[in-house]
């Protein structure tokens, strides 16, 4: 029986696509938009637009409910104790440079920034350069046969000196939940901050910060379905109190003179100069979206499309999967044929999947490889869509080989 979407039909470009000839497989790099997100960013901006917390008239009064309420909408998304343990930001990589600039003060020289060797550059970059900073050590947690941080390892790697862990939730190339239930205690027992990356996990399934217990998590709209250009950090509340300000501007501040300034707390305290008001708003409206889908039902059909997408690829003579990937996607490389060829020839098919390094070249020279392909799911999704990428991946191999 043939994996169908009941949810196709809710996201308006992949009929375009198709009548293009195109195969949408790249959701981990960015999704496709629901119809629900376009009536409300069409709503915001024909109604009248205004910023927010500023004015008193009507039409900022409107927006000002509207992009408050989109903070309520993420709190509850994520189980926060509360809407004000939430910040915007333009997006998952300047929530994580806002936590190593505001927590800069808290690294001293000798101390030790933990991350693995898996990470998106967004969450090593960022505390690579704060190590450089404040002349402390970056420690990386090594990686077992099957893409997963090593946690006898971590055990001993996460020691006294230890000030902060950052590791993602779900890896962008081999597609792994990591175990954030035994790394994160590890933290927390040496007195360390915990940051999570959720980019890529935030996609998949509810994710409970009570139950979870880091001190930050991170995500990102547009591939959570939402808008570009925002980014939303949840912060706990006792956390969010040893962050200092990082950037300086209108709205962020209490009181202003010409040598000196009080600043708010969070979360308006971080979110200097007009915010993507229209972006805020719009990613209320996806959770809207997403709140009323069958959770369960979308967890059977992706599990069933990456269980159809694994199985295929393991059926391709030279095909070389990269970790155990266990959702979302799989990245792999094929013996004696650069992925970049590969890619072109798959792109000349209407095949959109992603070639090279994934912003992760760390990994991928741990891996032993230059580059991968990936195909990466979203829930709109279908059977139809992985048999046109195999029938054209066949097509490729007869070419290269």
């Amino acid at each position: 029986m043939p994996l169908t979407s009941p949810w196709r039909a809710d996201f308006p470009a992949l009929a375009i696509l198709e009548s293009q000839g195109q195969t949408y497989l790249d959701s981990a790099a960015t999704s496709q938009k629901p119809q629900a997100l376009i009536d409300a960013l069409t709503g915001y901006y024909t109604c009248g637009t205004a910023n927010v917390h500023r004015a008193q008239h009507q039409p900022a009064e409107r927006a000002t409910r509207a992009f408050e309420d989109s903070r309520i909408k993420v709190a509850r998304w994520l189980n926060a104790a509360c809407p004000t343990e939430i910040v915007f930001t333009r997006g998952a990589t300047e929530a994580l440079n806002l936590l190593a600039y505001g927590l800069e003060h808290l690294i001293t020289a000798g101390d030790e920034i933990v991350v693995s060797a898996l990470e998106h550059h967004a969450n090593l970059l960022p505390w690579q350069q704060l190590a450089r900073r404040q002349d402390a050590k970056l420690v990386v947690l090594p990686l077992n046969a099957h893409g997963i941080i090593d946690i006898e390892a971590a055990a001993s790697l996460i020691g006294p000196r230890t000030r902060l862990l950052a590791v993602s939730q779900l890896s962008n190339v081999l597609g792994a939940w990591q175990p954030l239930a035994e790394l994160l205690p590890l933290a927390k027992a040496q007195g360390a901050l915990s940051v999570v990356d959720g980019s890529q996990g935030v996609v998949h399934g509810r994710h409970d910060m009570q139950a979870l217990d880091c001190d930050f998590y991170v995500l990102s709209s547009h591939k959570l379905y939402g808008p570009e250009g925002v980014g939303a950090l949840y912060g706990r509340g006792e956390s969010l109190l040893k962050l200092r300000h990082w950037q300086f501007g209108g709205e962020m501040v209490r009181v202003a003179g010409f040598h000196s300034a009080d600043f708010h707390a969070a979360p308006l305290g971080f979110e200097a100069g007009t915010p993507p008001i229209g972006g805020v708003i719009g990613l209320g409206a996806t959770l809207d979206y997403l709140s009323k889908l069958d959770a369960e039902a979308v967890d059977r059909h992706e599990l069933a499309l990456h269980n159809e997408l694994l199985t295929g690829l393991a059926q391709r003579t030279g095909v070389r999967l990269l970790g155990s990937p266990q959702l979302a996607l799989a990245s792999f490389a094929v013996h004696d044929i650069h992925h970049g060829d590969l890619a072109h020839i798959l792109t000349e098919q209407g095949i959109a999947i992603r070639s090279g390094t994934h912003c992760a070249q760390p990994l991928m020279k741990s891996l032993g490889v230059e580059g991968a392909i990936r195909v990466s799911l979203g829930l709109y999704n279908d059977g139809v869509d992985l048999q046109r990428f195999f029938d054209a991946l066949d097509q490729a191999l007869a070419m290269l080989r």
